[in-house]
């Protein structure tokens, strides 16, 4: 199920064995919510080296529905991705319609976004949804508190979360995969930055027992201080042979530094949006491409880059295709920077493999942090 290939200090090289195949760790997972990362086709995914994605199980489950996708054979025939597929629980978008739902013991009453229709979301339902999905790894249903949350309110919360998680376990254990292959299910660490709340969480988990560990509740308007405190605190408590996943985060800088604490697994909407909003990451900074500065760069994106976006067209096209209105300006954006994601976790991984990670990660940090300064 998870290899540990090597250490470096807290930093970890490993592989996530899935029905679908290994996954080389640290790994950075593109979010698509809906079954499709915005502006990405499936083949560009694989080209810029995507092992993983993320795909969301209460938009699926509201359109087009389980039954569509099941009677497809599953969400990757479904999507056309062959390779292996996160399914998120939901918890999150629910819980993020605060005007639309309501907490309960047993799980979570709400109004869909789309058209107003009522549903309950409840431990065991969201495990039946994801059976139906058929994903490689599935996440529980967790209670994702606000920030901030004062210790008792955060403590209510995680205390429900764990039943929950209890809950989804059990039906994880007394239902079958669909479509011939198995899962993998992974519980959520809740407790907002309290560190007592985060180490009981942990700790109740492991009671449970799951495939693989999520460190949830975080990057929700949090100083990053805390954001970094929390997750080193929390990453002390999980096994050192099973899969860490840092959920919603986030930055380059984020995802670095969350590796040296010990995180393997990632995902983030910020390189596809970004990209959406016409902005680019490079080794030296991020570049924004609708500056009237690129109107006469012929140059690429970043010269280093193996890209479709920087080998084959210029800074100044891809502003005029912005500029323009044209679809694909955007995409190419958020190609490359789909591609820088999946460069940095694959250099990130080399430095670890080669024992000479922290050096590395203080470098690229500094380098893409003092270049920002010159090119935005």
């Amino acid at each position: 199920m998870f290899t540990r290939v090597h250490n470096d200090d807290r930093a970890r090289a490993g592989v996530l064995h899935t029905y679908h195949g290994d996954v080389e760790t640290p790994v950075f997972m593109p979010v698509g919510t809906q079954g499709t990362v915005k502006g990405v086709g499936p083949d560009a995914l694989k080209d810029a080296g995507v092992g993983m994605m993320l795909c969301n199980a209460y938009h699926l489950y509201l359109r087009p529905g389980t039954q569509i996708i099941e009677r497809a054979g599953g969400l990757h025939r479904f999507i056309s991705w062959p390779r292996p597929i996160l399914t998120d629980s939901g918890g999150f978008q629910v819980f993020s319609l605060s005007d639309l739902r309501k907490v309960t013991e047993d799980g979570v009453e709400f109004r869909s976004h789309l058209d107003g229709s009522r549903h309950q979301f409840t431990p065991e339902r969201v495990v039946d949804i994801q059976r139906s999905l058929g994903s490689d790894v599935m996440m529980v249903l967790d209670e994702c508190p606000a920030f901030p949350c004062d210790e008792p309110a955060a403590a209510a919360s995680n205390e429900l979360t764990i039943r929950w998680a209890d809950r989804g376990r059990r039906r994880f254990r007394d239902t079958t995969a669909r479509y011939q292959h198995h899962q993998l299910q992974f519980g959520i660490v809740q407790g907002s930055t309290h560190e007592s709340l985060r180490r009981r969480s942990a700790r109740q988990l492991l009671e449970i027992g799951f495939d693989g560990y999520a460190i949830g509740g975080l990057s929700v308007g949090e100083p990053e201080e805390l954001l970094y405190e929390m997750t080193g605190i929390v990453a002390e408590e999980l096994p050192v042979d099973g899969p860490r996943y840092l959920m919603g985060v986030g930055t380059p800088e984020n995802i670095l530094r969350a590796i040296g604490l010990g995180v393997d697994m990632f995902d983030c909407v910020m390189p596809t949006r970004n990209g959406r909003n016409a902005t680019l990451f490079t080794r030296h900074g991020k570049l924004h491409i609708r500056g009237s500065g690129y109107a006469e760069d012929f140059s690429p994106v970043d010269s280093e880059c193996t890209c479709v976006t920087c080998t084959q067209f210029s800074r100044s096209y891809i502003r005029h295709l912005v500029k323009a209105d044209e679809m694909l300006g955007l995409q190419l954006c958020s190609i490359h920077n789909i591609h820088f994601y999946q460069w940095l976790c694959m250099k990130a991984r080399e430095a670890i493999l080669a024992g000479r990670y922290m050096e590395w990660m203080d470098r690229q940090i500094r380098e893409m942090n003092l270049s920002l300064q010159r090119v935005t």
